[in-house]
């Protein structure tokens, strides 16, 4: 993988240094101009501009309004920004492209503001609506799915169990599946499909929660799950996928994202986008990390820097642990007051091995491979740091940007260590806004839940850092990952580590220049500059010059990928760019894709 680095980074100096040094001439006149507006351009050396100059999907010329309008010619079409701000293209650093469009094909369980579900009784009645209006997809599929409920959210505070799911289907297969993504309920019918009773043990890495009587309830965790889950979808087919793919890939670009990551596949879903890419249809570039503990010789053929149909593997992923809100994420001390049955002393579990974490980081460093660790606990980031310092001591000076996923309890002294190691850590503020109250209440204390996301402690010692979302954690709204690195603010009001913020250009900067420098993708996007992609968003403000605390009241207006608009706020962008709020739309489109699947059978 170095070689492909050496030759892609050489090619892209003699593009930039091409463009630079060519004079004005009829064929360099621009297909498009952006003026009317501020440009926010992530170039230390030029932060903002009045315009730029695309030509063939790719940055022609940035500077005055003056110096770009000199590259008009007769064909040249011009944007009238109107006072709106263009900014690079946003650059997931860490999400699910692919169990995103699972969100917005789903019932909506999340809790306001995104949702409507308060309770159980309301979670139930959700459902319901939802079976309602998609019978037809039940019925197809044999499926009956919600996504999103939070128990930390419930007035019950508990998570919701088999017998209020057979409530909604006592035939059809019923799952819903916590905000987290770590955990989901099962109806009996659900459990049965799954192959799941009382002499099932649980896997590694999981838990089957149990009733009195000593059968499951429902309720599972982490690799119980997603074992689960794994078979339940397995009436979807391809087709059923590829129609997530469209839906996930068309929500991203709705909130300004150009280029989108799968950050945790299987060679089989990962095969589905690439299949889907290869029909043109994608709008925006998935970047996709297979698991290292599946199929490290699929990772190891795949993996490329070049884009093929705008998807390409970048790395492999692996998971230590799992949610801090669900109380399953590894701790090196006890939570501070878990809500639930919980022995004295509980710190969470692994999900992984030690002898696990230690093979995926001695592997991928071995072959090249860029890992990136889910590890939210601090002892799961222990074990990283650990396995990554002792495989760092065998091969110095190689540039592998590996990444650390959440790190949301992340001590001083594992930042110093992510700083010494080179490691780059993808940070998750947007806990800070959905589950800040939570933390300080429930699973760390009002001491430690100051320091989660530690935005602060990494800027100070000058490293780059990345913003993320994980959708369908939340969903992948840019202004609210924006809103929350500056505010720190919970749901319900409370600033949360006054000394961790950043401020609004720092936090633009990790969503766009710093995780393209995440993706090996620093030469070709994150920063509006000469010759990189015409990658943009269009903000409805100038988020530099809107008071912080409105900063989740920004609108994305357009996204542009290329120099083309595949998503307008007016609806007259990419069809697949259905913003939040329309799975009536996709869920017919779902239904389209899986009659046309049967119809070729």
């Amino acid at each position: 993988m170095a070689e492909k680095r050496t030759s892609r980074g050489a090619l892209s100096v003699l593009l930039l240094g091409t463009l630079l040094i060519s004079p004005v001439s009829a064929v360099e006149f621009a297909d498009s101009i952006f003026i009317g507006g501020p440009v926010l351009t992530m170039e230390d050396r030029k932060p903002q501009v009045e315009g730029v100059a695309v030509k063939g999907g790719r940055i022609l010329s940035v500077g005055t309004e003056e110096e770009v309008m000199d590259r008009k010619g007769a064909n040249t079409e011009i944007h009238d920004l109107k006072g709106r701000a263009l900014l690079p293209g946003f650059v997931d650093s860490h999400g699910h492209v692919v169990v995103g469009g699972l969100q917005a094909l789903s019932a909506n369980l999340l809790a306001p503001p995104d949702g409507e579900v308060r309770d159980i009784a309301g979670l139930i009645e959700t459902l319901n609506g939802w079976v309602e209006e998609n019978a037809e997809i039940a019925q197809r599929v044999n499926l009956i799915a919600g996504f999103g409920y939070d128990q930390s959210q419930l007035a019950e505070q508990r998570h919701p169990i088999r017998k209020d799911l057979d409530a909604v289907s006592a035939e059809i297969p019923v799952v819903i599946i916590h905000q987290s993504g770590h955990f989901g309920v099962l109806n009996s019918p659900g459990l049965e499909a799954a192959g799941i009773d009382a002499s099932t043990d649980d896997p590694d890495g999981g838990l089957i929660r149990r009733g009195e009587d000593g059968g499951p309830n429902g309720v599972l965790e982490e690799n119980a799950f997603f074992m689960a889950l794994g078979k339940l979808f397995g009436g979807i087919g391809p087709e059923g996928f590829q129609a997530f793919v469209k839906a996930g890939a068309g929500l991203w670009a709705s909130y300004g994202y150009t280029t989108a990551q799968e950050g945790r596949a299987t060679p089989q879903t990962t095969e589905i986008v690439k299949a889907f890419g290869a029909e043109g249809a994608l709008p925006v570039d998935i970047v996709i990390y297979p698991d290292v503990l599946v199929d490290r010789d699929y990772i190891a053929e795949s993996v490329s820097l070049a884009y093929d149909n705008r998807v390409r593997v970048g790395g492999a992923k692996l998971t230590i642990d799992g949610s801090p809100q669900g109380f399953t994420a590894l701790r090196d001390r006890p939570y501070y007051d878990p809500v639930g049955d919980y022995p004295p002393g509980y710190a969470g579990y692994a999900a992984a091995t030690m002898e696990q974490v230690i093979s995926a980081v001695n592997w991928a460093f071995d072959n090249d491979i860029q890992l990136i660790t889910h590890a939210n606990g601090e002892g799961a980031s222990d074990m990283l740091l650990a396995a990554i310092k002792a495989a760092s001591k065998e091969s110095e000076g190689e540039d592998r940007r590996p990444v650390l996923i959440h790190g949301q309890f992340l001590r001083e002294d594992q930042v110093d260590s992510l700083q010494a190691l080179d490691v780059f850590p993808s940070v998750f503020p947007m806990h800070t806004f959905y589950w800040g109250d939570w933390h300080r209440d429930h699973t760390v204390g009002p001491v430690n839940a100051e320091n989660i996301s530690p935005t602060g402690w990494i800027r100070s010692r000058g490293m780059k850092f990345g913003t993320h979302h994980d959708a369908p954690v939340a969903f992948p709204d840019s202004m609210r990952v924006l809103d929350a690195t500056v505010t720190r603010r919970t749901r319900s009001g409370d600033i949360l580590g006054p000394s961790q913020r950043v401020d609004v250009l720092t936090a633009l900067k990790a969503m766009t220049i710093w995780p393209a420098w995440q993706h090996f993708e620093e030469d070709e996007k994150g920063s509006i500059e000469v010759g990189k992609l015409a990658d943009f968003v269009i903000l409805s403000e100038n988020p530099l010059a809107v008071d912080p605390e409105n900063l989740d009241q920004l609108k994305v207006m357009e996204t542009i990928k290329e120099g083309q608009v595949v998503y307008r706020a007016d609806g007259t962008g990419y069809q697949g760019a259905f913003p939040a709020g329309t799975s009536m739309a996709m869920g017919r489109e779902f239904l389209e894709a899986l009659e046309d699947a049967g119809s070729e059978e």
